[in-house]
């Protein structure tokens, strides 16, 4: 419900606040005293487009606070949805307008987008205009009025989970086959490329064993010469390096007696003189097997003209890439394989789907047809008393082709207020006060069987007067009991039954014209109905008719 609105600089408001109940209230006023501007305000604050406009002339920025007790809504989910704070209990909704054109929106004085207050906006609190009339000629929310009073959220949940699974599996199967048609499209040049690594049969690391090889293919005489000339140097026939380090160790072996430093040196020596003698081995050994091998050559050099090749061609420097890729094209061909088998298991879970998703229709359009008949009773039972005593009402059901999000239905509401001739469509053929009341009316149905919003009547009482008036009171009244509602109105009898009265008016102050709001006493509720019952010139017949209608209340 709706706890508290304050407003400070919007349109001819200057400073307001507003304190509400949950009783049943009225707001009344002459016409043009601000009214609309307050509901106007409070339709900021739940998410409206803001125009600069509206912000008082000479200020600077506009304030619209909204306090709501949502203790009964269980609002967590669209909380938690766009990240905002949650309190169990309160949610306060800001707006602030700047003249520079720019607009803030908060929620538990944390930064939201617009998009986040009307959603949560709409769970808050429903302001009912003659605009809104026109909803009732909308099929969906001619569904909607019939699964609320039906009451099986179950039946039409399960039906709603169902038609998203198969519009799931319906969107998967497309783009599965959008897929494989385009992979068709590839799988020759795919193969084409995978023929081609696969005949190169690449290893990994063999592209440096192969250069290196090449290098020494291509200078193997030189290779030979120079091992050749190392092997003389170190133990040729004539004097070499081996000999002399011979010698050099039998000298030190000599000094060893008298000179205790050449121990040292002999094991350096003896060590040095292995380690060359190791290597003069292994490089006459190297040099044996370094031949020039031309046919070797040219097959080297052909392997790796393959691995360039093919890495120019993929735009790659490695042979592990190209084995990378070849892998890749792999498993697109084994998916290109797999496309049929995969698109024949969705289109099983598909059908299968399809079919649970018209069995749950049918279950739910039963439901529906089944509450139909009780639910256009009991609205020409509420109806005929205001002022439509020959009403008459039926719900049409017409099967769709195909299942749509809210079920297999597209539902009529058939309307006629004569007692003759065929019954219509209720946007055809009843008129803008018909409508208006009958929309009351399916608002009192369905705050029988849900935890509405609180809801704001704005002047939907156009129209009618005297036992119609009365009746359409006793309406909101008797909804003022199971929610929040407040009422605009300019028709006595409604006013009479509030439980709360405010009343707006304007004020000249410093060669200004502001909009005020007060709650009215007792004393003053009297004078206002007694005013509305006669004009601007109270008479003691109007006062007297004014408690009579106020016995009870006050």
């Amino acid at each position: 419900m709706l706890n508290s609105l304050y407003i400070q600089n919007f349109v001819l408001i200057d400073n307001l606040d507003i304190r509400f109940t949950n009783a049943f209230s009225v707001v009344t006023g002459e016409t043009g005293a601000g009214k609309s501007i307050m509901l106007g305000a409070l339709a900021l604050v739940l998410g409206q487009r803001a125009d600069a406009r509206s912000i008082k002339n000479g200020a600077d920025k506009c304030v619209i606070e909204a306090e709501f007790n949502i203790s009964a809504y269980q609002l967590q989910s669209i909380f938690e949805s766009h990240d905002m704070e949650y309190d169990p209990e309160t949610c306060i909704m800001r707006r602030e307008l700047f003249a520079t054109g720019k607009s803030r929106a908060f929620i538990n004085d944390s930064p939201v987008s617009l998009a986040a207050m009307k959603e949560l906006g709409n769970h808050l609190i429903d302001i009912h205009s003659q605009h809104q009339n026109l909803l009732l000629a909308d099929n969906r929310f001619q569904l909607s009025v019939v699964d609320i009073i039906t009451g099986r959220k179950d039946i039409s949940d399960n039906y709603r989970n169902e038609y998203q699974r198969f519009q799931g599996l319906k969107k998967q199967l497309n783009e599965l086959r959008e897929k494989a048609t385009q992979a068709k499209k590839d799988e020759d040049y795919i193969r084409f490329q995978l023929e081609q690594l696969d005949e190169a049969a690449l290893n990994s690391g063999e592209q440096e064993e192969l250069e290196q090889e090449s290098e020494i293919l291509s200078h193997a005489e030189e290779i030979k010469g120079g091992l050749y000339k190392i092997t003389a140097l170190l133990n040729g026939d004539e004097q070499n390096g081996l000999q002399y380090i011979k010698e050099a160790l039998s000298a030190c072996d000599a000094l060893d007696r008298y000179y205790s430093k050449a121990t040292g040196f002999s094991e350096r020596l003896r060590s040095a003189y292995i380690d060359l003698s190791d290597l003069a081995s292994e490089v006459e050994v190297q040099a044996e097997d370094v031949e020039f091998n031309p046919e070797r050559l040219d097959w080297v050099n052909e392997r790796l003209n393959v691995i360039y090749n093919l890495q120019q061609k993929h735009h790659v420097s490695t042979v592990d890439e190209l084995i990378a890729l070849q892998s890749r094209y792999q498993q697109q061909l084994t998916q290109i394989d797999s496309f049929d088998e995969e698109i024949e298991s969705l289109e099983k879970q598909k059908k299968e789907s399809y079919n649970a998703l018209l069995a749950k229709g049918r279950k739910l359009t039963e439901v529906r047809k089944k509450a139909a008949g009780s639910i256009a009773k009991r609205l020409v039972d509420m109806v005929k008393p205001l002022g439509m005593p020959n009403t008459r009402f039926r719900i049409d059901f017409i099967e769709r082709k195909e299942p749509g999000p809210d079920g297999m239905d597209e539902i009529q509401f058939m309307f006629s207020a004569n007692k003759s001739g065929d019954l219509e469509r209720v946007a055809q053929t009843a008129s803008g006060g018909e409508i208006s009341r009958l929309m009351l009316c399916i608002k009192a149905l369905i705050a029988g069987h849900t935890a509405l919003p609180s809801i704001i009547f704005d002047e939907v009482d156009t129209g009618v007067s005297g036992d119609i008036a009365d009746k359409m009171g006793d309406i909101m009244e008797e909804l003022g009991r199971k929610m929040q509602v407040v009422t605009i109105t300019h028709l006595p009898q409604i006013a009479a039954k509030g439980k709360e009265h405010f009343f707006v008016y304007k004020e000249d102050i410093h060669n200004q014209t502001v909009t005020r709001i007060r709650q009215l006493t007792k004393t003053e509720r009297v004078t206002e109905i007694a005013r509305m019952l006669s004009g601007a010139t109270l008479t003691e017949a109007s006062i007297a008719n004014a408690k009579d209608l106020l016995k009870g209340v006050i």
